[in-house]
């Protein structure tokens, strides 16, 4: 065998101590992973996402004359 470390052996000691947690894991893994999705609401999701400036960090210009800051256009979507 190779080496092995130390995480790997607490954790094969903790489920060799412990045999209900792979149940238990199992169980919690299908509440919040194992599910069916709804590809309706998905991709209602995804045509109401709003697209993101290319770069957030750095306030975008100030348009001559207001102060009111400048927003990036947002794509047009209705073609799609």
């Amino acid at each position: 065998m190779g080496y092995v470390s130390e995480a790997t052996k607490f954790l094969r000691q903790l489920l060799q101590e412990n045999p209900e947690l792979a149940d238990l894991r199992a169980r919690n893994r299908a509440t919040w992973w194992d599910r069916p999705q709804d590809l309706e609401e998905r991709g209602e999701k995804e045509a109401a996402r709003v697209a993101q400036p290319s770069y957030v960090y750095f306030p975008l210009p100030r348009p001559q004359g207001g102060n009111k800051p400048s927003t990036p256009s947002s794509p047009d979507t209705s073609k799609a």
